[in-house]
């Protein structure tokens, strides 16, 4: 298991927020850190969490942790560091973007895949 740091990206790995991404903002003892996402938890307001209950990622952010020590740090800061990690989220997971997927059927026809309420995914 990899060491939670200040400045490191993490996944939520239980709680309401399980499987958002945030960054940790600072250490507060052994067991718990500040974390955010400069969306549902605001620089203003970050969430107090359980070391045990997040998944540290290879990814650092210094620069947050400069400008939080600073008391610089926005919102849109910290959105704009996570947005990378997002797009290499998607793209590994096969979610790269918003287009419709096709299938190639046996007979070699295009196939739009459906919902559950059989309506092609656009």
């Amino acid at each position: 298991m990899q060491k939670i740091f200040e400045g490191n990206v993490v996944f939520s790995k239980k709680g309401r927020d399980k499987g958002h991404m945030f960054v940790v903002l600072l250490s507060l003892d052994d067991d718990f850190v500040l974390v955010c996402d400069g969306d549902r938890r605001k620089v203003e307001k970050p969430k107090r969490k359980r070391r045990k209950h997040l998944s540290a990622t290879p990814h650092q952010a210094p620069e947050i942790i400069s400008l939080y020590a600073m008391n610089r740090l926005k919102d849109s800061d910290v959105r704009k560091a996570l947005k990378p990690f997002y797009v290499d989220e998607a793209a590994s997971m096969g979610q790269a973007g918003h287009s419709s997927q096709v299938k190639e059927n046996d007979l070699g026809n295009h196939a739009t895949e459906q919902n559950k309420e059989g309506h092609p995914i656009v």
